[in-house]
């Protein structure tokens, strides 16, 4: 796996990164709410522009090695690099809120209106954030136009992603325990004196589980959107993405839809920063890149990006099925625009160009009823760079579904874009599932998942209808076939309709549609490159190694019963001993279970544990949260449990039960 280079600042001078300082200070808001920030200044006394990387976290442990990685070395080279805990989290004050809610938002652009009035600061900002972060900072950029010149946003869903109005089943629990944790955790003595446990008191007396609000917003239709925001914004925007995060199709609405200038680039990579060097890699050169992003807009140095390509990305070679990949074979391509005119949609008659088997003579519709764990193969919904993140070997997922499938290739097949699914369907209940699943099929059977789209059923009788499928850039190759798969159900990734009677569908008015880019294109282009990935040094944390007693991720199958049990454990790994003498422990698991024949029996559970300690100090604080998720015919029940310790004893326990209609 490629690993990034430790960058240690030295002095100032033609070509050389300046000597920096770094300062701890709080941040006044409006009310008089005060956030905690870490800041790194170069050594001058030049104003300088001020990048800010604001988020719902902890700044002084869980992102205390990330932070240190880029920060120091944005100041390094000439930048004020900011990391500020939003209210109520971490070390900062108030009480916490709706993640990227209106008043986070609107405290965000406070910030941002802060630091650019400062007198080092020479009035320009750049904001920039990892997944949520990434969101954030673009909606606040919508909010504070004059201060925000620029913006890179990684992984940053903005709510277009939806799959299909469905109700996600694993995202929930888990991002609902996760969050409430977080928001839970105490802030940290060393940094706020004896006050600490009276704020922690009030966190823990305000904090609300998302569980329930994102379920009603799931059940209603309603979605926390930011594209809404896209015509607002007036910075430029480098949005950056991974063809392993679900996130990726928000590249490609903000390339085509920005009127500010804006350059998009999707590598192969899981949730995280580009140059983390975690699986699929290649890893990049992130921070040399987005620095040419900053110089540009924020210094007024022409440093040529905007003579790269409008979209920047890493086709995908085909590869056996594997749960992970060190590096993904492939290579760098670019388009001038968005959509491009190199990608053309190809349409397969799922009656001609794709044929299935065991359609009865004389029956125009193919029946698709799947048994409910259908999805259990489907991988994280969230990669991490975990080895158990990627979908496994999809031949099992296959004979749970009905299958289209093509000849075998005569040439190399290359994709760029959303596919799609044209499908005449025939319901026999009022709601239902649809999973559609595109898969490279090779000479020996294997068959790796390509891209995936699910879709909410709402009718009786026949109906035409379409499904998107997530964007991919994929290179199948000569010999193999493309795979159609359609399933009734997808668990744990979308929760079960109450009926299971699945759906018949008619391959003579069906069709899938494919964006295939012209083997061509890249004739006469310059080749893409990007360098070498470079960081500074980060802190010297020690993290324990995990004990080994828990895979990542196991399916137990009680075969009598027809019981299916997924269990994950997300947060791998021991304490981890910081430099500052905190201990910080994280343990996590995920528990999903269906009865294969009957989509009631579903309950998705998860839960999470943090414990702080300061040996030194004799400070000993732990919160532990779950979420659980069950349903009969009418309605969700959600159920959200917290519990803290101070010592060893007990200091609160709160429980929250909430039903909402299906």
């Amino acid at each position: 796996m490629q690993q990034p280079t430790s960058f240690l600042p030295s002095a100032s001078g033609p070509g050389n990164p300046q000597r920096t300082a770094r300062e701890e200070l709080r941040i006044p808001l409006p009310d008089g709410t005060e956030l905690a920030a870490r800041i790194w200044r170069p050594v001058t006394e030049a104003p300088v522009p001020v990048l800010l990387e604001y988020l719902a976290d902890r700044l002084s442990d869980a992102t205390a090695q990330r932070d240190a990685q880029r920060h120091p070395w944005y100041a390094a080279h000439g930048y004020a690099s900011v990391r500020v805990d939003a209210r109520g989290h971490g070390n900062s004050g108030g009480l916490p809120g709706e993640q990227s809610g209106e008043q986070e938002l609107a405290d965000g652009a406070a910030v941002v209106r802060w630091l650019t009035a400062q007198p080092w600061c020479s009035g320009a900002a750049g904001l920039f954030g990892l997944g949520p972060g990434g969101a954030a900072a673009l909606r606040i950029a919508a909010l504070a136009p004059a201060q925000v010149r620029a913006v890179v946003a990684v992984c940053a869903d903005d709510g277009g992603a939806a799959q299909g109005g469905t109700s996600a089943a694993a995202e929930l629990p888990a991002r609902s325990a996760a969050l409430l944790a977080a928001a839970a955790s105490p802030p940290d003595p060393k940094y706020v004196g004896d006050d600490w446990r009276r704020g922690w008191l009030e966190r823990l007396a305000a904090v609300e589980p998302v569980l329930h609000r994102a379920l009603a917003r799931q059940s209603s239709g309603e979605a926390a959107a930011v594209e809404d925001d896209h015509a607002a914004l007036q910075a430029a925007v480098l949005a950056v993405g991974g063809w392993a995060d679900p996130g990726r199709d928000t590249v490609l609405r903000l390339v085509e839809r920005l009127k500010a200038p804006v350059r998009g680039v999707i590598g192969p990579w899981p949730r995280q920063y580009p140059d983390a060097g975690l699986p699929p890699g290649p890893a990049i050169g992130f921070l040399q890149e987005t620095l040419r992003w900053w110089d540009q807009w924020l210094k007024g140095i022409d440093t040529g990006v905007l003579r790269e390509p409008a979209l920047r990305s890493w086709m995908n070679c085909s590869v056996p099925p594997a749960t992970g990949y060190a590096n993904r074979p492939g290579r760098w391509i670019g388009e001038d625009c968005w959509p491009s005119d190199d990608v053309r949609e190809i349409h397969y008659d799922l009656a001609d160009s794709l044929r299935t088997a065991g359609t009865p003579a004389g029956e125009r519709f193919v029946e698709v009823r799947s048994p409910q764990h259908t999805g259990i193969d489907a991988g994280r919904v969230r990669p991490l760079g975990h080895p158990a993140d990627l979908p496994p070997d999809q031949r099992e997922e296959d004979g749970r579904a009905v299958c289209f499938d093509s000849a075998p290739l005569p040439e190399r097949l290359e994709l760029l874009g959303r596919p799609a699914v044209r499908l005449r369907l025939r319901s026999d209940a009022a709601r239902g599932r649809l999973a559609a699943r595109l898969c490279d099929v090779a000479p020996d059977g294997s068959s790796t998942l390509v891209t995936r789209g699910v879709l909410d059923l709402a009718f009786r009788g026949v109906a035409d209808l379409e499904v998107e499928l997530s964007a991919i850039a994929h290179a199948f190759p000569p010999g193999h076939r493309i795979r159609l798969a359609l399933s009734s159900a997808y668990w744990p990734w979308v929760w079960p309709q109450p009926e299971a009677a699945g759906f018949g569908v008619d391959p003579g008015h069906s069709a899938l549609t494919l964006p295939v880019r012209h083997l061509a294109a890249d004739v006469g282009r310059a080749a893409i490159t990007f360098e070498e990935p470079e960081q500074a040094a980060a802190p010297a944390v020690h993290r324990a190694a995990p004990d080994g007693t828990r895979p990542e991720c196991q399916v137990v199958r009680d075969v009598a019963a027809g019981v299916w049990h997924l269990e994950v454990d997300p947060a791998p790994g021991g304490p981890e001993s910081h430099p500052d003498g905190l201990v910080r422990t994280e343990q996590a698991s995920e528990t999903y279970r269906i009865q294969q024949d009957d989509p009631l029996s579903a309950t998705a559970r998860a839960e999470r544990t943090i414990r702080f300690q300061r040996p030194d100090q004799g400070w000993d604080a732990t919160v532990r949260t779950s979420s659980e998720l069950s349903c009969d015919a009418h309605e969700f029940t959600a159920v959200s449990r917290l519990t803290a310790w101070e010592g060893g004893a007990v200091l609160v326990e709160r429980a929250w039960e909430h039903r909402i209609p299906r």
